[in-house]
C-alpha cells in the first residue's frame, strides 16, 4: 500500500508549548483525507511539518516519499497548496498571479485555467489589491485545481466562498480525485468533509485520537433509536442487561434509545414485536462531539489545547 503522507510520532515545541504531540498520520495514494480538530488541536502545525515549513522536532515525516524538510523544493513541485487565508501580490492582477504560480510548477493547461476561472466566477483582471476575501480564496484554488498536482493540500480552503462558490469547489475535489490526486482536507465545516472524504483523522492535543473511514468511526458514537413495540414493556430496566445500551426513555409502547451495539438492541426489541422504527446513525458532527466534550480530567477538551495551533 503506498502512502503519500505517513507522518510517524512526530512531536514539535513551541517554548513550552508541545503543538504535535508523537502525531501519527497516513494519507494512502488516490485517497481524500479529512482532518479534524478545532483551532489550537494542531492541524495547522501539521500542514506546515507537510510542507517543509516547519521542521520537526522528533518523528519522522514523509510525503510523497520524501522528508518535507529536506527536500522541500522536490515534494512542493508535486503538490498544491491552499490556505484558510490565500495573500497575493497587490499590484499583480489575479491572473498574473494564476499564471506566476502555474510556472513555478513548470507546466497548467491553459484550457482548464480558463475554465475554473469562469467556474468560479473570477474575474482576473482585476488586481490583487481590489479583490475580496472570497476572490483571493478563488485565486488559490483555481492555481491549485489546475494543476496536475500529485497531493493537494487544502487547509480551510473555503473560508469566504458563498454557498454556490463551496459547491463548486466540492466539484472540483471530486474530479481531482477521479483523476488519482490524493486530497488532505482540514475543515472546520463537517458537512463538507462528510460529502468529500474517504478517511477522516480527528485531531486533539497534538494527536491524531482516531482515524478511519464515517461508518468505521460511527462504530464508536451511539446510534438512535426509535421504536413502537406491539406490547408494551413494563419499564425502562427491560433494557439492563443490553450491552451497549444508555439514555433509555419509555412512553407506553415506544422506546426511545441510544446504542453503540445495534444488533443486541434490535435482538431485544424484535422479542415485543416491532410495529415502527427509526434508526438515526451519528453524524459527523456526533462523532466529533464524541471526541471533544470532555478530556480524560473533565473539563472541555477545547480549553486545554487552545494555545497548541
Amino acid at each position: 500500500m503506498t502512502y503519500v503522507i505517513h507522518l510517524d510520532k512526530v512531536s514539535k515545541s513551541f517554548g513550552t508549548v508541545k503543538a504535535l504531540d508523537d502525531l501519527d498520520l497516513t494519507v494512502r495514494q488516490g485517497q481524500v483525507h479529512g482532518l479534524l480538530g478545532p483551532n489550537g488541536a494542531g492541524k495547522s502545525t501539521t500542514i506546515q511539518v507537510l510542507l517543509g515549513m516547519l521542521r520537526a522536532d522528533g518523528g519522522r515525516a514523509r510525503v510523497l516519499g520524501r522528508d518535507p524538510w529536506s527536500n522541500m523544493p522536490d515534494v512542493r513541485r508535486r503538490l498544491a497548496y491552499v490556505p484558510g487565508d490565500v495573500s497575493l501580490w497587490p499590484n499583480l492582477t489575479g491572473g498574473e498571479v494564476i499564471d506566476l504560480l502555474a510556472r513555478m510548477h513548470g507546466h497548467v493547461d491553459r484550457a482548464r485555467r480558463d475554465a475554473l476561472i469562469e467556474r468560479f466566477e473570477l474575474d482576473p483582471t482585476k488586481r490583487a489589491r481590489t479583490y475580496s476575501k472570497g476572490n483571493r480564496q478563488k485565486v488559490g484554488l483555481v492555481s491549485a485545481f489546475c494543476l496536475a498536482a500529485d497531493l493537494l493540500i487544502l487547509d480551510e480552503p473555503t473560508s469566504g466562498l458563498d454557498p454556490l462558490m463551496e459547491e463548486v469547489f466540492k466539484q472540483c475535489v471530486r474530479e481531482a480525485h477521479e483523476r488519482g490526486a490524493t486530497v488532505l482536507l482540514s475543515s472546520h465545516i463537517l458537512s463538507e468533509v462528510e460529502q468529500l472524504c474517504d478517511r477522516v483523522s480527528i485531531v486533539r492535543a497534538g494527536k491524531v485520537v482516531d482515524t478511519g473511514s464515517l461508518a468505521e468511526l460511527r462504530a464508536h458514537a451511539a446510534t438512535i433509536v426509535d421504536a413502537t413495540l406491539a406490547t408494551y414493556p413494563s419499564d425502562p430496566s427491560f433494557l439492563d442487561d443490553v450491552g451497549g445500551v444508555q439514555d433509555v426513555t419509555l412512553d407506553g409502547a415506544r422506546v426511545t434509545v441510544a446504542t453503540t451495539r445495534y444488533d443486541d438492541l434490535m435482538t431485544r426489541l424484535t422479542a415485543h414485536g416491532i410495529e415502527s422504527l427509526t434508526v438515526n446513525p451519528p453524524t459527523l458532527e456526533d462523532l466529533f462531539l464524541h471526541y471533544y466534550e470532555t478530556n480524560q480530567t473533565g473539563t472541555t477538551a477545547t480549553a486545554t489545547t487552545e494555545a497548541a495551533r
